[in-house]
């Protein structure tokens, strides 16, 4: 199993407002992908950080090999989330993935 994370921090001239709609809606989006992408175990965004946070919101997701992660990066459906909710909005990603 491969673990996937990623880190993302919010552009920073969105509003409060603006950062709780657009977090909710890269959640939907990409929790959405469950199911429709080979070899995707497991997709959790977390978007509720404590105030200590210096990072917006995060992905964990699990999945069977690097080959299913080097997959999803490249599918249509995750591209389509990708670059409508995530790539617009974001101005830092950090990612990490390790062997589980």
């Amino acid at each position: 199993m491969v673990k996937h994370l990623i880190l993302w921090k919010l552009k920073d001239e969105l509003t409060a407002e603006e950062k709780q709609k657009i977090k909710q809606e890269i959640k939907t989006g990409l929790e959405g992908l469950l199911g429709k992408i080979p070899g995707l175990v497991e997709i959790k965004v977390q978007i509720e950080g404590l105030e200590s946070s210096n990072a917006d919101l995060m992905l964990d997701s699990v999945f069977t090999d690097e080959e299913a992660l080097k997959g999803y990066s490249v599918h249509p459906a995750h591209v389509e989330v990708a670059d409508t909710k995530v790539r617009p909005f974001t101005q830092i990603r950090l990612c990490l993935d390790f062997n589980q």
